[in-house]
């Protein structure tokens, strides 16, 4: 079952989804929010999964493709307990996205900074970012000024619940495509941009290094990646040992051809 059809389920309330709610915090309410333990209650029954670790574990997945994120916290992971969660706008799913530009992260950003909200405020690795980025595009900062101060202004007029929610969204899609240093970046644009270099054996070295690092060696050894890496190398070694053995065949065939002549020489003479 693909991930998106296991989204879509999860959000039907008809077909015993994941109960989805609004919750009242000290001053305000919380709208639209999931529970990591009810996530991983769902998976382990709709999904006939026995294990509570390897619910968790496919929780993680879904997350760090972006289609759940914790609302207080940039690492996408999925926690067993009563952390908050909230599905991502389809809009921002993998398989509808563009793949963004440093410009557009810049927007957004810069965006954040002109909403005199505690829930928007950038965290340190924000504000570096911003302010590399804003060295970076010195000579149109101004342009990035005026794109983010016209969203700002889109987004003033709508509804404080609505607002609340798409600013959330919008923040765990950037979770995803810059996500907080150390993090490892999953999304499927690394995979296309590996299509499309020269030298794909490499990239997928590193990707699997990647994985090594932030999954169990078993399921890496599973993984599609680890894969096409040993197909890569038998074609690789099958491609050497062909041309091992018709450089052999070569240097045989030319000494039989020089013994022949050698005794030729000798029974003229």
């Amino acid at each position: 079952m693909a991930i998106e059809d296991i989204i879509t389920r999860m959000q039907d309330d008809k077909a015993g989804g994941v109960p989805i709610r609004t919750v009242k915090s000290f001053l305000s309410k919380i709208p639209s929010v999931v529970t990591g333990a009810d996530i991983v209650q769902w998976l382990m029954k709709n999904l006939n999964i026995e294990d509570p670790v390897e619910a968790i574990h496919l929780g993680s997945l879904i997350a760090a493709q972006g289609y759940i994120f914790p609302i207080s916290d940039h690492v996408l992971t999925l926690k067993d307990d009563g952390t908050f969660y909230r599905f991502q706008a389809p809009y921002f799913w993998p398989s509808n996205c563009w793949e963004p530009e440093n410009t557009d992260y810049a927007i957004y950003l810069c965006k954040r900074t002109m909403q005199n909200k505690a829930r928007l405020e950038l965290a340190d690795y924000e504000a570096e970012n911003l302010a590399r980025l804003q060295r970076a595009f010195a000579r149109k900062w101004e342009f990035i000024f005026m794109q983010a101060e016209a969203q700002v202004k889109i987004d003033r007029k709508k509804d404080k619940t609505e607002r609340k929610i798409l600013d959330s969204q919008e923040r765990g899609f950037w979770d995803v495509h810059r996500p907080v240093p150390g993090c490892v970046n999953t999304t499927e644009m690394d995979i296309r941009k590996c299509r499309r270099m020269k030298n794909p054996q490499k990239v997928k070295k590193e990707h699997i290094y990647k994985l090594m690092k932030s999954d169990s060696y078993a399921r890496f050894l599973r993984s599609n990646a680890y894969q096409d890496l040993l197909m890569m190398k038998k074609k690789t070694e099958n491609e050497q040992g062909r041309r091992t053995s018709l450089e052999k065949f070569t240097r045989s065939v030319g000494k039989s051809l020089t013994s022949k002549r050698l005794t030729g020489l000798m029974q003229s003479s």
